[in-house]
């Protein structure tokens, strides 16, 4: 069961961080260029199809993972326990892109516009952050340097 949760999480944070590596890297500095916002609504009307799966099913397999590692959901936030620092992480982390998908999902993507491309910006580039160190303390989770 472990292997199985943990490959459908890598691959969810494959989609998810390589979707928001490519919205960031490649279609941003070109809808800003060309200052379409039409750009980013295309891919994110398509990403969206298959990101979202890809993030809910990080989220589910994240918490049986850390519920296999931590099994006293109280003690995720014992920072005493090198194990919590991780799962610590990965929920702040979640927090926080949830805070920003909210913000840019009813006040932003609404109202997209040319004037509004760089307040969508300042949502891309964070979110793409946060993916990259999702991955990043996955890797410390499998690479002992929690522990």
């Amino acid at each position: 069961m472990y292997g199985l949760l943990l490959l459908l999480h890598i691959l969810g944070a494959t989609i998810w961080t390589g979707g928001h590596i490519v919205l960031a890297s490649i279609i941003l500095p070109r809808a800003l260029q060309e200052r379409s916002p039409e750009r980013l609504l295309e891919f994110e009307s398509r990403f969206e199809k298959i990101g979202m799966p890809a993030l809910i099913v990080q989220i589910v397999t994240g918490l049986m993972l850390a519920h296999r590692l931590v099994p006293n959901i109280n003690q995720w936030f014992d920072m005493s326990n090198p194990l919590a620092h991780g799962i610590a992480a990965k929920l702040t982390l979640l927090a926080l892109t949830f805070g920003f998908a909210l913000n840019a999902r009813l006040r932003v993507i609404p109202s997209l516009s040319q004037d509004t491309l760089p307040t969508m910006a300042w949502h891309i580039f964070p979110v793409t952050l946060f993916s990259i160190l999702f991955v990043t303390v996955g890797v410390a989770f499998r690479t002992g340097w929690f522990y």
